[in-house]
Formats: structure tokens, C-alpha cells, sequence
């Protein structure tokens, strides 16, 4: 066994934000980037000589403080995930938050329902943390989460660029007002001191400026042309760094300048106003990004706070309140009035009228009763009851919903690719036009021609905004998914949210998609001397006892017409025929035409051709027999969701054909097609027919989309273009969609279709503006207009209409969030 010692190595300190990797500090302190405090590195071995020496119990108890702020300081970091809003590596993610390393933007985090500890503190007594509900040892208080107080990652970025941006500001405003003091008639600063000194007082202004404000663009700038991957930030770094140091020695060494760029007294034109008004332009488009980006997870972060922190669990009668993440499958869990339901699962006790809108889209609450389902995030009325948890942790739908809409957001459009295209040559472009404009300003520009010369390649290279082309796609997707979430339309990626806008024929399935999927009461009819009404009234009755669900349609609907039920004797089931039972000493049943035949009874010629017309719309008829006389007859059919002829109009109406495809018989199909007026159906189908039929037409150039709900329509719905998966459906019909309807109606179909057209639109919006930003913005700074107009552009003016580029686009991306 090893020998417990105290170690004589040296206490090494690291951030506990990893700002700078796994660096590390000899001495305490605060973090240089973050201003976090250090916290100690602590090897194994040191951690086992610690626990030798001073005993597990005292070292639990001597660091319980320390141990929960470990939890809280990290737990942004362990688990979480990171990626690039430009997606310049594709979907990669990263484990620490910061900047992309390629185009140095501020990575945004990857957002998800933590499955990390919750920390609860006492608002009273705030050294009070334990990682479970409960009240305060002290006063007694409930404990609250700790998570509604902390800060996200996007708004820590976001002060951080906006203390920067207000620093720079109030000192590049006097620096801007010395500058040009020459063009403002009542300003006499010579009066006071001589050019010299003013431009001294420029450049000690301007310093903080570039080395502080400005830092990290710079180290953005060399770490994009050290790994030749050069971006906006190379473009801003080399055209404010030219700027800044061309000031800097024209400053300290005014005799190596020609003559053109001094003035009478032999002072060098400096330019310390233009990187510092530049570098505070393009700190408030980053920050105005900053904000923006927050934005952008506006509807993710909603519904992350859909799921409520903590559950009340009933264990042998009582109730104990326990964090969300110790929840288990099978755990019998209370919701309150008013409360958020915690995971998915059925209700065991009680009834419910539960608000949907936040999953699904619908503003009509649902009521539930024992085992109907409920889903986590949503919102308990005015009633209790008690549940059993049948999907916890990353299998709730919130989960997958937020899961889904993640992976939509990190996912690349096709059109990007153009984008893609265009930017990757755009700089080097850039870079090649400053050069050009340099030479032909040097040559034959007017004097002084090098000044005319430097200024115009400088404006170049701040006017180019590689940033919009590249935000132009990105932003549109995440703001559009996320949009979609809210409204119950998820979608697994970007290409999907494309391809959708391109579909020209939709298959659906009847069962499930356009109808309910499950019987209801249709129609009843008296053939004899009881009412129209007794007739239910006995056919339910006999069905009550049966669980067929043709039984179950027919008793719930005379429910719902509130007829009371009668009581029989001797309920018999006829396997394949129907059932009978006794009532006021009189043989009674119920069934399909062989049932009637056994009872000896008959129909006539007019009784048969109802019979015959009901039939031929798709409904099944049974028949009701009392001894050896038809009575009645009730129908059952499987109903069309009141969604369903509205959804198919709007698909119409913006151009897609809708075919269904059944397994039902002919008369079924077609009733239902006429009823909805599709362009087409093909009764009796097997899975196999349903994927050949989509293959047939993707052969006649179609672009399909498929919707189902079931195991048989896994195959067409990965054939299709597009599978659009109904939510009340299986789980195998899900994974192999692309789109996945949370609401599992038509009406979901018209609204992704919608979203993608609006997505696409402003896809389309945010390139055209971009590619029109810089097609006409550099020639301009480059000088063209000069020789007609005498027109030229400052670097100044070029900063600001560069950051105005970038930002239009993610503003123009945010109006989808109102769609």
C-alpha cells in the first residue's frame, strides 16, 4: 500500500471558466479574462493524500461550502456544449464556452434541460447550499434555485462587449472631436496647444482604445491568418492595425514621411480618430450581435423553462418534494392546481384540464381523465391529481423537442453552400482589391496621391463584410426553428426546412393523419316501435359490457348525448358476430349481419338500401335484434379531424397536391377523398405500395413529402424528400421523419410548409443584402466614383456601414420570430 505523505509540490491555480485552457497560476488571484476568482488544482494524488491525512468525514465537512461552489462555477462547463453561429466547422461543438476559433465569433451554447445538480440556497442566509428542496436551517424559509439568479452565457458575453464598447466610446469621441477641430468653426485648439501636443493627446486616447477595447479582434485577426482562414476580423485587424501604426510612426518619426502627407508645419496627417471611431463602430454591430444572438434563443430558453425545477413525489401516502432529475419511470408524482407537469406519463388519480398551448400550439386546453397521457412542461387548471412517470430525463418530448430544435440550429442549409462559396474566396478578393487600389491611387491619383492611396485601401478593407454572407443562412434557420417549436412543428435539420419550401405533392395516410384514427359514433336509426333514442339507449347498454371498440365508440357516444344506460342480464359475447344479453325477458343483440341471421331476423327492401348507403360512405353499420326482429341500426366510422379539410385547402393554396394513400377499402377512401376534395387516393395499400408510390413519383420529378403515424409508414417516410411524422404516433415513425408534428393534425403539415416559405424568403432576403452590401460598397470605397462625382469614402463611414450590414441581417432574421 502506498504511504500517505503530504506532497511538497506546489499548489497550482486555474479558472474555473477554462478561459485559457488548462493554463495555470502559481499564486491565487482572479482570472485575467474573466475576473473569476482561481480556484486550486488538485491532482489525484493530492486528493487521496488529502483524504488519508485528514479523514473523508472532516474533509466533506471543512469543504461543503467549497464543493457546491465548485458545482455551481462549473456546471456551465461539464456537459454543456458549445458551437459557432457561422458553423465554420461544420456541426462541430466545443466543451468550454468562448470564440470560434476560426472566425473568432462568440460561440453560443447548446441548450438543454441540465441534468446537472440544481444548488438551493436560502434568500435570507445565502451561505446556506444544498442540492435538494427543503427549508432553511436557520429561519426556516423554503430554499430556492440558485439557476434563476445566474447569469447565461450570452449575457456575460454581451456586458463584457458592452463595458468595452462604452470605455471606447467616451474615448474616442474627444479623439474624434480633435481630429477634426479644423472643420468646426468655434473650436481654436492651436489656442491652447500646438498640433503636436494635440496629436500626443490623440494617440494617448487612442491607445486604450486598440489594446483594450479593441484586443480581441486583433487576436481574432492573427489567429484567422495563422491558420490561413481569413475572415472579417483579418480585414478589420490589417486595415485598423495599417491605420494605428502608420499614426504611431508618423507620430515619433515625421522625417521618414514624404512630404505629401505632412502639413505647412511638418506634422504627419494622422489617422488615431479613424481606428478608434472604427473599433467603436464595430464594438456596437457586436454588441447590437450580442443582444441579437440572445434574442435568437428567445424560443429555446422558453421552453427550457417549461420544465419546473423540482416535483412532488408520493412515496407509501406522503408527499416529498425532490428535484426534477431524480425522477424515475414508475414514480407516482402530484401536480397542484396551476403547477407545470413534470415529466410525461398517465394519470392514475383524478381529472385534469391541462394547457397544451406551449407544446403543441393549441390554445384550447385538454381535458384528461385517468390514463389519458400528460406531457412535461405543460400547465395543471384548477384541479389535483396524481401521475405515474413513464418518460424522464432526455425521453420526455420537451427534451426531444429541444434536442431536435438544437440539432436544426447547428445543421447547414444547402443554400449556404453558395454563401459558403463566396466567402471562403471573399477576403483573399478584399485583400487583392486594397492592394490594387493602393497602386493605382500611388499612380495616378491626384496629390497627395500616397495619402488619397492609403486611405482608399484602408476604407476597402473596413467596408467588406464577409460576416453577412456568412450570417445570412444560420440566423434565419435558428430563428426559424425555434419559431416552430413554439408552434409544434419540429424540425430535425435545415436541409429539411429547404427541401420543405420545394414540395409540390403530399401523400398522407387516412388513418390517424386525415381521421382520428379510432371509431366514433356516426349515425342510429329505428326500424321498429322504439325511438330513435332507445335504440342507442340499448345498444349501449349491451355494449358497456363489451371491450371491442366499436362497444367503446357506441357507449361513448350515447354518453355523450348524457342517455343513461339500462341494465342487462346474461351479457354473452358471439366471437365474430357481436354480443347478446337478456333484457325485460327478452333475447336482445347486437352485431353484424351473421348475428341478425342467428336471431332469424330480416330486413326490408328500404331498411336495406339505408343500410347500403351508409355503408358506402365508409361506415360500419351493426344491427340491433330483439328476438327475432331488426329494430335498428347504429353505424360507427372512424371521423375526419375537424383540422383536416382546412389544412388541405391552405396546402392548395400554396401550391402542393395532396394524394392519400389507405390501407381502407375503396368505398372508405373514396367518401373521405370526396369529402376533402383530394387530387387523388389508393385504397388497399401495404407498406410497400406506399413506398413504391413515392418512388414513382420522385421518377416523375416530384419533390415529395410523406406524413404517417404508424410502423407501416417508416419505409415511405424515409424514401420520402420530406417525412413529416404525426406526433401521436409510433416512435420508429418519428426517427425516420424529418419533420415531426407535435400536434398531430393536418393543420401542422400547412404550418411547416408556411415556415419554410418564410424561411427561405428570408434566407433569400439576407443573402441579396449581403451580395448587394459588398458588390456596391467596396467599388465605392475603392474610389470608382470619384472621377464622375468626386465622391470618397472614409474608413469611418465604412466602418459604420459595415456594422450596419451584419447587424440588418440578424435583425431582418429576427422578424421570423412574429410569423
Amino acid at each position: 500500500m502506498k504511504e500517505a505523505t503530504i506532497s511538497n509540490k506546489k499548489t497550482e491555480f486555474i479558472c474555473p471558466m477554462h478561459c485559457e485552457g488548462d493554463k495555470t497560476y502559481p499564486e491565487p488571484g482572479t482570472c485575467p479574462v474573466c475576473n473569476m476568482n482561481l480556484v486550486p488544482v488538485q491532482s489525484d494524488e493530492a486528493e487521496m493524500d488529502h483524504h488519508n491525512n485528514h479523514g473523508q468525514h472532516k474533509h466533506y465537512q471543512g469543504d461543503h461550502k467549497h464543493d457546491h461552489e465548485q458545482v455551481r462555477q462549473d456546471k456551465h462547463v461539464k456537459g454543456d456544449k458549445y458551437y459557432c453561429p457561422m458553423h465554420c466547422e461544420g456541426d462541430k461543438t466545443y466543451d468550454r464556452p468562448g470564440n470560434c476559433p476560426v472566425c473568432g465569433m462568440h460561440l453560443k451554447k447548446e441548450e438543454s434541460i441540465s441534468s446537472s445538480g440544481t444548488v438551493y440556497t436560502c434568500p435570507m442566509h445565502p451561505e446556506v447550499k444544498q442540492n435538494k428542496p427543503g427549508t432553511c436551517p436557520k429561519c426556516g424559509m423554503n430554499l430556492v434555485s440558485e439557476e434563476g439568479h445566474e447569469t447565461s452565457e450570452e449575457e456575460k458575453a454581451y456586458r463584457k462587449m458592452a463595458k468595452k464598447f462604452w470605455i471606447a466610446l467616451a474615448l474616442s469621441i474627444p479623439v474624434f472631436v480633435i481630429a477634426m477641430s479644423d472643420m468646426i468653426p468655434f473650436l481654436h485648439l492651436e489656442r491652447i496647444a500646438s498640433k503636436k501636443i494635440w496629436n500626443w493627446a490623440e494617440f494617448a486616447l487612442a491607445a486604450p482604445v486598440v489594446f483594450y477595447s479593441g484586443r480581441d479582434f486583433f487576436k481574432r485577426g492573427w489567429s484567422s491568418i495563422r491558420r490561413w482562414a481569413p475572415n472579417m476580423w483579418t480585414l478589420i485587424s490589417i486595415g485598423v492595425g495599417t491605420a494605428f501604426i502608420f499614426s504611431v510612426v508618423g507620430l515619433l518619426f515625421p522625417e521618414v514621411f514624404p512630404s505629401q502627407f505632412k502639413d505647412a508645419q511638418g506634422n504627419v496627417h494622422l489617422y488615431f480618430e479613424a481606428a478608434a471611431v472604427i473599433l467603436t463602430l464595430v464594438l456596437l454591430g457586436q454588441v447590437m450581435e450580442l443582444r441579437a444572438h440572445g434574442k435568437t434563443s428567445s424560443a429555446i430558453r422558453s421552453l427550457l423553462d417549461l420544465a419546473p425545477p423540482i416535483a412532488r413525489i408520493v412515496r407509501n401516502g406522503n408527499e416529498e418534494e425532490i428535484p426534477l432529475e431524480e425522477i424515475q419511470v414508475g414514480d407516482i408524482l402530484r401536480v397542484k392546481p396551476g403547477e407545470k407537469v413534470p415529466v410525461d406519463g398517465i394519470i392514475t388519480e383524478g381529472t385534469a384540464v391541462i394547457d397544451e398551448s406551449m407544446i403543441t400550439g393549441e390554445s384550447i386546453p385538454a381535458d384528461k381523465s385517468k390514463n389519458d397521457k400528460v406531457t412535461g412542461g405543460t400547465v395543471n387548471g384548477k384541479t389535483s391529481f396524481e401521475m405515474k412517470a413513464e418518460k424522464v430525463g432526455s425521453d420526455t418530448l420537451l427534451s426531444r423537442i429541444i434536442e431536435m430544435v438544437n440539432e436544426a440550429g447547428r445543421s447547414r442549409a444547402p443554400i449556404q453552400k453558395l454563401a459558403d462559396i463566396v466567402a471562403k474566396y471573399f477576403v483573399q478578393i478584399v485583400l487583392a482589391i486594397a492592394v490594387l487600389t493602393f497602386i493605382i491611387w500611388a499612380i495616378w491619383g491626384p496629390e497627395p496621391a500616397y495619402v488619397y492611396a492609403f486611405v482608399n485601401a484602408v476604407s476597402v478593407l473596413i467596408i467588406a463584410c464577409p460576416c453577412a454572407l456568412g450570417l445570412a443562412t444560420p440566423m434565419s434557420v435558428m430563428v426559424g426553428t425555434g419559431r416552430g417549436a413554439q408552434s409544434g412543428v419540429l424540425v430535425k435539420d435545415a436541409r429539411a426546412l429547404e427541401e420543405m419550401n420545394k414540395v409540390d405533392i403530399l401523400i398522407i395516410d387516412k388513418t390517424g393523419t386525415i381521421t382520428e384514427g379510432k371509431p366514433a359514433l356516426k349515425a342510429f336509426k329505428s326500424f321498429g316501435d322504439l325511438s330513435d333514442k332507445e335504440v342507442l339507449r340499448l345498444a349501449a347498454s349491451i355494449d358497456a359490457y363489451s371491450e371491442h371498440p366499436i362497444a367503446e365508440a357506441i357507449v361513448k357516444g350515447a354518453k355523450e348525448k348524457n342517455i343513461e344506460l339500462v341494465k342487462l342480464d346474461n351479457f354473452e359475447s358471439v366471437t365474430g358476430k357481436g354480443v347478446q344479453a337478456i333484457y325485460e325477458n327478452q333475447k336482445t343483440g347486437l352485431g353484424n349481419h351473421s348475428l341478425m341471421e342467428d336471431f332469424n331476423a330480416s330486413l326490408g327492401d328500404q331498411e336495406k338500401e339505408l343500410v347500403k348507403e351508409w355503408q358506402s360512405t365508409g361506415q360500419t353499420v351493426v344491427y340491433l335484434v330483439i328476438e327475432n326482429k331488426t329494430e335498428g341500426i347504429i353505424s360507427v366510422a372512424d371521423t375526419i379531424k375537424k383540422t383536416s379539410a382546412e389544412a388541405i385547402k391552405s396546402l392548395h393554396k400554396m401550391g402542393a397536391k395532396v394524394h392519400m394513400l389507405t390501407g381502407d377499402n375503396e368505398f372508405t377512401a373514396g367518401t373521405v377523398a370526396r369529402e376533402l376534395h383530394l387530387d387523388g387516393f389508393t385504397a388497399d395499400c401495404l407498406p410497400d405500395d406506399k413506398y413504391n408510390k413515392v418512388v414513382e413519383l420522385q421518377e416523375e420529378g416530384h419533390i415529395v413529402a410523406m406524413a404517417g403515424d404508424g410502423i407501416n409508414d417508416a419505409p415511405a417516410l424515409a424514401r420520402a424528400n420530406i417525412g413529416i411524422a404525426m406526433g401521436t404516433g409510433s416512435d420508429i415513425a418519428m426517427q425516420s421523419a424529418e419533420i415531426t408534428l407535435v400536434k398531430g393534425d393536418l393543420n401542422g403539415i400547412a404550418r411547416a410548409k408556411d415556415l419554410s416559405h418564410s424561411v427561405m424568403k428570408n434566407i433569400k432576403q439576407n443573402l441579396f443584402f449581403a451580395f448587394v452590401y459588398n458588390t456596391i460598397g467596396v467599388p465605392i470605397a475603392a474610389g470608382v466614383l470619384y472621377p464622375v462625382f468626386g465622391l470618397l469614402l472614409s474608413p469611418v463611414i465604412a466602418a459604420a456601414a459595415m456594422s450596419f450590414s451584419s447587424v440588418s441581417v440578424i435583425y431582418n432574421a429576427l422578424r421570423l420570430r412574429n410569423n
